[in-house]
């Protein structure tokens, strides 16, 4: 593991019952040497002062609708030599940044990303990528733990902003995010840049998070937009910033393409009327308009802080116990869980139902990690639909199932 210090940077607005339970997952790392900057409306930092301790924490005002703002108003705070993301509606295994860090042992790597799980916490929401210079993905196969890949002008291996990590250096000299990504690709300018460079971004499939996609500014229930306009300005600006420009029309017509089939699945779905559809793809319209005659801004380099790292504390390896069992014996096993989580230990507590129910995985409130589930439904939605399953059997198959990314203890 790098002995490198850390900066975590938590960005929210809006958002303060989802940032509370973030803070708690970063409060269970089992990384010792890190601190949290949150750059945060002023609910935000509420609840940031109630949840983090004293030591190791940094608390920034801003209220602007603007994530590449709001992340270089944090590097510029960062007294840590790596800068770690993840975003409010987020929870972080307990692994997640010892995991993340790892791969900056190795001088040449400038960044490093790792898996996201979606609402469910079962589902894989992102996995690996690489993105060329319009802004269009594609899968990249990677081994299990860490693989370090090149960038290349025009292809960069991309991060996922939820679940990122820079060298603080790198970010300072290349002037942060670019503000012009108020939302959309801001992450991705920055994969790109890198990439330019030559340099190595590492992907860690254990360094995980679950991503909850909750409500905001930009999008409400069910992931449904507000507004395109941000994704259709961003697209143009990331155009005009790494592509030819005879590759700007393709582009553009394929982020209409995209954008309504997007939004038909929404209507389907039951979510939008014809006539939202219609709304929410002259906003993307208006999005590309506007970012089309608007200058191109520099980025210069920021200034570092001119402050003392300190840890948060009460961070650390510390004992992980799991619970287990049958859903009518529910009382007794909560009983259970949160007697050891006053101990001060870390808790994961599995109920299982006698019914086909999918299996769900969360991180309550009161710090305790919580599964419930069918005996016989899949806890991976790779696993056949109905197995029959000795109780006991099922136990000790999720718990494995787990151990990669929670040390369990007793073994």
């Amino acid at each position: 593991m790098t002995s490198d210090t850390v900066s975590v940077i938590v960005v929210s607005r809006g958002r303060p019952d989802h940032l509370r339970l973030c803070l708690i997952s970063l409060l269970q790392q089992d990384h010792s040497g890190f601190e949290v900057l949150v750059v945060a409306d002023a609910a935000g930092l509420d609840v940031a002062a109630q949840v983090l301790p004293k030591e190791g924490r940094l608390l920034l005002p801003c209220d602007i609708a603007n994530i590449s703002l709001a992340r270089n108003i944090g590097i510029g705070a960062a007294a840590g030599r790596i800068i770690a993301y993840i975003d409010d509606d987020a929870v972080a295994e307990p692994s997640w940044l010892s995991r993340l860090v790892r791969p900056f042992a190795d001088p040449d790597v400038a960044a490093a990303g790792g898996f996201v799980r979606g609402r469910n916490g079962i589902s894989y929401q992102w996995q690996a990528q690489t993105v060329d210079a319009t802004g269009a993905g594609a899968a990249l196969s990677v081994p299990q733990g860490i693989s370090v890949h090149r960038g290349a002008p025009g292809r960069a291996i991309k991060t996922e902003g939820t679940n990122c990590a820079f060298r603080r250096g790198d970010l300072l000299a290349m002037g942060g995010f670019d503000p012009a990504f108020a939302f959309y690709l801001d992450e991705t300018d920055v994969n790109m840049r890198l990439a330019a460079l030559g340099r190595m971004t590492a992907i860690v499939t254990d360094a995980e998070v679950i991503h909850g996609s909750a409500p905001g500014d930009r999008r409400g229930p069910g992931r449904v937009p507000r507004s395109l306009f941000d994704v259709g300005a961003s697209s143009v600006i990331f155009l005009r910033k790494h592509a030819g420009a005879r590759d700007h029309a393709r582009a553009i017509e394929r982020l209409r393409k995209e954008q309504r089939r997007r939004l038909l699945r929404l209507m389907v779905a039951g979510w939008l009327e014809p006539r939202d559809v219609r709304r929410l793809m002259h906003t993307l319209e208006a999005g590309m308009t506007a970012a089309a005659g608007r200058a191109l801004e520099p980025t210069p380099p920021l200034a570092p802080a001119a402050r003392d790292f300190a840890a948060l504390g009460g961070t650390g390896p510390r004992p992980h116990h799991f619970v287990a069992g049958l859903a009518r014996h529910r009382h007794r096993l909560e009983d259970r869980a949160r007697t050891l989580r006053a101990g001060g230990a870390l808790v994961t507590l599995l109920v299982l139902s006698l019914s086909p129910r999918l299996h769900r995985m969360r991180l309550r409130r009161d710090g305790i990690w919580e599964q419930s589930g069918g005996l016989i439904s899949p806890s991976d939605r790779n696993q056949p639909p109905i197995r029959l399953w000795r109780v006991a059997d099922r136990i000790r198959a999720e718990r494995y199932r787990l151990a990669h990314l929670r040390s369990f203890f007793p073994a």
